[in-house]
């Protein structure tokens, strides 16, 4: 077989191609010698599902910058219209799909959000003790939030881990913020003399919030999002940039609700006289819950244990300076051992539950051998009990983002739930009942563990043709 490249396009074209000039100056001609045919192209890659061979693969590459639960939701979408217009017996079988990842990833980070509100309303009605001061940051830390994400959807911003996790982060500021000027509230309240006077306790709460509420807020924003941005210019800044957005935008909405919403709520709640009317029971509730009661700091409930814990550490401090002094600098200099034994990363290992096996064989391996080898290895993969599905690639895809050569395999390995891995015995496995277990369960996990189930990999795939041992590692570690 010749390989070569011209201007023939048709069978003709190569059959008129001249090789020599014979007896006479009579050209000899390719049609003469040879017999000219089309012919299936040079194959460059194979594929295999579960070791039973040959199958045919897709690869959807996406746009940079697309939203990738978006692009994947439409590709399901356009595979169900397909489906139909398949031959008898073709069906669709989706080897690997990271909506599953972004999903759980999102609801986790969602509830984590939702505890973490709940607990700072908690938090704050605590310390405040008093319902109508600690409505007013309840309120408005979640509407400074819920209103941020619309400034991200007209910048086409998605909603992503990092993302979320600037939310997160803003939480503390909005949390002190807000906490603050309820606190400064509450002890202007105590400290001064009100007249009970609905009219001038609204009028003194709008002095109040018109003058400390932007200041607050604005000096808050600019103390979080400077190390944000700075932080922006560094390698890897896209993940960094989209948390720092979300939170630049929610205290810009803190901000802005300081002097709108938060005055309103304010003048709302701002109620001194308590409420006469009956039955007296039910008037009782209302002034406990709508008027409060203000307590001095002295007379906090919470305050005083807090006092009573803080000031006798406090005088210790104040009595002896240098022994204290000196013990925080021995406890700084303990940790720097341990702080440059820990390493850095970028991100952190994200087990998506896939793996991304990645063996190397001999140079110049032909497509016969190359198939022969890669059934061989995804058969061994497919019978350990923890996998349910495997998807192996040899060679390059017909796109222009993969130049592998067939000594380098790829295989998409998609694992079973954790739960229905196999069981190994531990210290409590034989005696715990089984309303014990769960507790242990976290700690020491009586189930074959991410580590040994690569390590059992690498031991059963090692094969005499390949000088380069496999590679297991996550399928979001290779496509970060």
């Amino acid at each position: 077989m010749v390989r070569g490249r011209g201007y023939a396009r048709s069978v003709e074209d190569f059959s008129q191609v001249v090789v020599k000039t014979g007896t006479g100056g009579v050209p000899v001609l390719l049609q003469d010698i040879a017999r000219i045919e089309l012919g299936p192209e040079m194959r460059r890659g194979v594929s295999d599902l579960d070791g039973l061979g040959d199958h045919v693969g897709g690869i959807v590459v996406m746009r940079h910058g697309e939203n990738a639960l978006n692009v994947i939701e439409r590709v399901k979408d356009r595979l169900k219209d397909l489906e139909p217009s398949m031959p008898k017996g073709v069906e669709f079988i989706t080897t690997y799909d990271r909506s599953g990842l972004i999903e759980h990833a999102i609801a986790t980070l969602r509830h984590e959000l939702t505890i973490e509100m709940i607990i700072v309303s908690l938090v704050i009605l605590l310390f405040l003790w008093h319902i109508p001061s600690a409505i007013v940051p309840i309120v408005t830390i979640p509407i400074s939030v819920l209103l941020a994400f619309i400034p991200l959807y007209y910048l086409g911003v998605t909603v992503n881990i990092m993302s979320l996790a600037g939310i997160a982060i803003s939480i503390g500021v909005l949390v002190d913020g807000r906490s603050s000027r309820s606190k400064t509230r509450t002890t202007r309240s105590t400290t001064g003399r009100p007249t009970g006077r609905r009219a001038t306790s609204i009028k003194s709460a709008w002095k109040r919030c018109r003058r400390w509420g932007p200041r607050c807020s604005s000096r808050s924003w600019w103390s979080r999002s400077r190390p944000a941005d700075l932080r922006a210019d560094r390698p890897g800044r896209a993940p960094v940039q989209a948390a720092g957005l979300l939170e630049n935008l929610a205290m810009a909405l803190a901000a802005l609700l300081a002097i709108t919403l938060d005055p309103a709520m304010r003048m709302m709640f701002a109620r001194i006289e308590p409420f006469r009317f009956r039955p007296r029971l039910l008037s009782w509730v209302a002034t406990k819950v709508a008027v409060g009661t203000y307590y001095p700091e002295e007379r906090h409930p919470v305050s005083r244990v807090i006092f009573r814990v803080y000031e006798p550490a406090c005088r210790f401090v104040l009595r002896h300076p240098r022994s204290v002094i000196a013990g925080a600098l021995l406890l700084v200099v303990a940790t720097i051992p341990a702080y440059r034994a820990l390493g850095s990363e970028f991100m952190p290992p994200l087990n998506e539950g896939s793996i991304l096996y990645m063996p190397t064989t001999l140079p110049g391996i032909s497509v016969a051998q190359a198939e022969e080898l890669m059934r061989t290895q995804d058969r061994v993969l497919k019978s350990f009990p923890e996998v349910e599905r495997v998807f192996g690639k040899a060679g390059r895809a017909e796109t222009s983002t993969d130049p592998a050569p067939f000594s380098m395999m790829e295989t998409t390995v998609t694992l079973k739930p954790s739960d229905e891995w196999r069981s190994k015995e531990r210290w409590y496995s034989s005696w715990a009942p089984w309303w014990l277990k769960p507790v242990l369960q976290p700690i020491w996990p009586d189930r074959i563990s991410w580590d040994e189930l690569v390590d059992e990999f690498d031991g059963r795939c090692g094969s005499p043709a390949s000088r380069t041992p496999g590679r297991c590692r996550s399928r979001a570690a290779s496509t970060c």
